[in-house]
């Protein structure tokens, strides 16, 4: 059998420095990616000069704005058979690649991997790099020697894909979800999982910063795509009805409750706007995620 071709992939908007640190800590990998792809919603989002003299190999990938323009475009140009796409911020332990190619050699009908986030900034204020890099060393070796375990999707930070499958069968992220395009992840993962199985490993660490800058979508934005997403992906047959109204309360009541007292890093009060106008753009039958493209 011949060795696996694998790539790292990152769609980034609006995070210049954070990309060029996160490449830079990338660039340690113990098992060297044969392809490293970077997909800038912008030209300025990607500082090409200083990418280059880390990855001199790396290559830039021309796309649409939007996540799953981006990632893709990548898809597109890759000539891999394993693509792993990261967030901007993500920080994977240094055997993160070398354990990728381990679990798809051992486990041929796996289609998606994500890993194991030991931190996850997304969920609070964000981490500072000096963060990650703590975490990452206090995780110790990687010891466990569990089973990968089969999951409902993968986790848009970290998650690697098996390219052939998604060649052979045309297996896209949907580019009706724009901009962030929330839950992208999931309709991927469930496109994929009629093809194999989709699965999550401890052994795969890594720390999602979680990072509080620009490249997110405005609060009203991303409260209407957190309705509007999960009606489409539903239609699709892509999430369970219970999936879609269970996240979609979640989010709504989140949203109202912590909007009194808001956290500084999160605009709720936009959020939950933006929840109100999807249900009210739900009942005239007027919902679409593209109309975040107009707020």
């Amino acid at each position: 059998m011949n060795k696996a071709r694998i790539s790292i992939a990152i769609a980034t908007a609006g995070r210049r420095d954070v990309l060029t640190e996160t490449v830079r800590f990338m660039a340690h990998q113990r098992r060297v990616p044969d392809e490293f792809l970077i997909c800038p919603a912008r030209p300025e989002d990607a500082d090409v000069a200083a990418l280059r003299q880390i990855v001199p190999h790396i290559r830039f990938i021309s796309s649409p704005m939007g996540s799953s323009h981006q990632r893709n475009a990548m898809i597109k140009a890759s000539t891999a058979d394993i693509m792993v796409f990261f967030d901007d911020d993500f920080l994977p332990a240094k055997d993160f690649l070398e354990e990728i190619e381990r679990l798809f050699r051992i486990h041929p009908d796996v289609v998606v991997a994500t890993g194991e986030v030991l931190a996850d900034g997304a969920n609070g204020a964000g981490l500072d790099f000096s963060d990650g890099f703590e975490v990452l060393a206090s995780a110790g070796p990687n010891e466990l020697l569990a089973e990968p375990e089969p999951i409902y999707n993968g986790y848009g930070c970290n998650m690697a894909i098996r390219l052939g499958p998604v060649r052979q069968y045309g297996v896209r992220f949907d580019e009706n979800l724009p901009l962030y395009a929330w839950l992208e992840d999931v309709d991927f993962s469930r496109q994929i999982a009629r093809h194999g199985q989709i699965v999550k490993s401890q052994r795969l660490r890594g720390v999602h910063l979680g990072t509080k800058k620009a490249g997110r979508s405005p609060g009203k934005r991303l409260g209407y795509s957190q309705i509007a997403n999960r009606v489409h992906i539903l239609k699709k047959g892509n999430m369970t009805l219970r999936g879609a109204l269970e996240g979609s309360a979640a989010n709504i009541l989140s949203n109202f409750f912590k909007s009194a007292w808001p956290e500084p890093w999160t605009d709720r009060r936009g959020r939950l706007m933006g929840n109100v106008m999807a249900l009210w753009d739900l009942a005239r039958g007027r919902l679409h995620p593209s109309n975040i493209l107009k707020m």
